[in-house]
């Protein structure tokens, strides 16, 4: 969305953000953590495979 960080929507930016766009970056965020997840499942199964 561009309008936020890991901080939360507005940190350096923007102070207000409507409920719509508060939803939108929460939806992005944990998309962004599910995706971070997957990744982490992937990395530990390719290591008890070794």
């Amino acid at each position: 969305m561009g309008y936020g960080n890991a901080c939360g929507p507005g940190w350096g930016g923007r102070r207000y953000f409507s409920r719509e766009e508060r939803q939108a970056w929460l939806k992005e965020y944990a998309e962004e953590l599910e995706n971070e997840l997957k990744g982490v499942k992937e990395r530990l199964k390719e290591l008890e495979a070794e």
